[in-house]
């Protein structure tokens, strides 16, 4: 306890040379008996580590984190549960961790989880990841406000870097943070049985709270539309449908990656010979369930309840690798070549539009300063020399006003992982809450 006493006021004197003079806090925070989980929102800096040394809770985070000096060594003090990203089950072990805690009766310290699992600028709530919820215990909601006339606290992923805030910061006269305690949320027995439906519900009454909104974004749909690639995802693309579908079937980029080119040689041999919803699910060795139905109706664009599968793996694709963009289109360009190893406009129309997500593109101008013979047939090699002395190609010869949608001629460049000190525990076999939103067809 004296310990506790003296490194609270050693990290508030440090918080308070930096220009947090004044931190506000509201409501009451729960005992570990009551509530054993702190859920904290939004996520948006590493200065959100100011809750961390006001309450000495536990929390999740990298197991890299306790090696950086004198930081670590807090860390290592407040008992942390730490994600290893080399150990292929560390997600797994977190949380039967967290269970064993949350279900230890008030012996251990409580367990503070940032749930968004990434750093945000605060605008609105990303979605919510579920191991905090697996327990099924009662959870305090807890929500963060800087205040500030002026912001220089969020650290975003695709904002300054960490210098260059920690500099403006300090040099701000004054840097106000508030941090309130909200009620109690105890889950239902349906609740308990659904942790995705757990932390939605427990994401609106933190989103009410904060008066902001809520979006089915992820940072995964983050790096899909962002990416580093020639291809730029236009604002109506339906990859993030297909990508948040992808998930709730459990298909893993991971895993699938290393299935792409099987899925190609099978997808060639049944030479665009169209496939119904009980093929398409026998070909994923899938049950029907509605995210496979949902699935298959993207790519229905005929309306006419069948699909062509090369359309599937090129989306696949896609997803899986988003900033690879020269092994989707040479994955495609195998699926739809002739036996002369050549493809047709239609053909490249079909490969760019799947690619984009979109239903309309006119690829006649790409087309014809690739077809360097004339031919009304172009190879890979073909495509691949122009797209390599041209790297703009899709703003240049594609229709622009769909390339400066969502992605928009971004300067910066997304970084491979996200910023802050916590991270995504959550088990790889959890499934996703049914979206019932309407649907957009690939190509209707």
């Amino acid at each position: 306890r004296t310990l506790d006493f003296l490194l609270k006021v050693i990290m508030r004197a440090m918080w308070f040379a930096g220009g947090f003079h004044w931190m506000s806090v509201k409501g009451r925070r729960a005992l570990p008996t009551e509530a054993p989980i702190m859920t904290l929102a939004p996520h948006s800096s590493y200065f959100d580590a100011i809750p961390v040394t006001m309450t000495m809770a536990s929390i999740v985070m990298k197991a890299e984190s306790k090696d950086i000096p004198i930081w670590g060594t807090l860390i290592k003090y407040i008992q942390p549960v730490l994600v290893s990203r080399s150990d292929q089950y560390s997600r797994r072990k977190t949380v039967e961790e967290i269970k064993q805690r949350a279900l230890s009766n008030g012996r251990w310290p409580q367990v503070m989880i940032f749930p968004e699992g990434t750093c945000t600028n605060r605008s609105c709530l990303i979605t919510f990841k579920p191991g905090a919820f697996i327990p099924g215990v009662p959870v305090q909601p807890v929500v963060l406000r800087y205040p500030n006339k002026m912001d220089t606290i969020t650290w975003t992923w695709q904002g300054p870097g960490a210098l260059k805030i920690l500099w403006l910061t300090l040099c701000q006269l004054h840097n106000n943070v508030e941090m309130e305690f909200l009620p109690i949320y105890t889950p239902s027995e349906e609740e308990r049985k659904n942790p995705i439906l757990y932390a939605n519900n427990v994401r609106k009454v933190m989103a009410k709270a904060l008066g902001v909104p809520v979006t089915d974004y992820t940072f995964e749909d983050c790096q899909l539309v962002m990416s580093d690639s020639q291809l730029k995802l236009p604002v109506d693309t339906c990859l993030l449908e297909f990508a948040k579908l992808v998930r709730k079937l459990s298909l893993k980029p991971d895993r699938v990656e290393k299935e792409l080119d099987k899925l190609a040689e099978s997808a060639k041999k049944v030479k665009g010979e169209r496939m119904t919803l009980e093929t398409f699910a026998d070909y994923l060795k899938l049950p029907i369930c509605d995210a496979l139905t949902d699935m298959f109706v993207l790519f229905d664009e005929n309306e006419n309840g069948t699909i062509d599968i090369r359309e599937y793996v090129i989306a696949l694709s896609v997803v899986s690798r988003p900033s690879k963009t020269h092994e989707t289109i040479k994955l495609a360009f195998r699926m739809y070549e002739s036996v002369e190893q050549t493809i047709t406009e239609d053909d490249l129309a079909c490969i760019l539009r799947t690619a984009l997500g979109v239903n309309k593109l006119d690829v006649s101008n790409l087309f014809e300063v690739t077809d360097a013979t004339q031919k009304k047939k172009i190879s890979y090699m073909d495509f691949c020399t122009f797209s390599c002395m041209n790297p703009d190609y899709a703003e240049e010869y594609l229709y622009l006003d769909q390339m400066m949608g969502f992605t928009g001629y971004m300067e910066s460049q997304l970084v491979p992982t996200a910023n802050g000190f916590c991270t995504d525990f959550s088990p790889d076999d959890q499934e996703e809450e049914k979206d019932d939103s309407t649907l957009d067809k690939k190509l209707n």
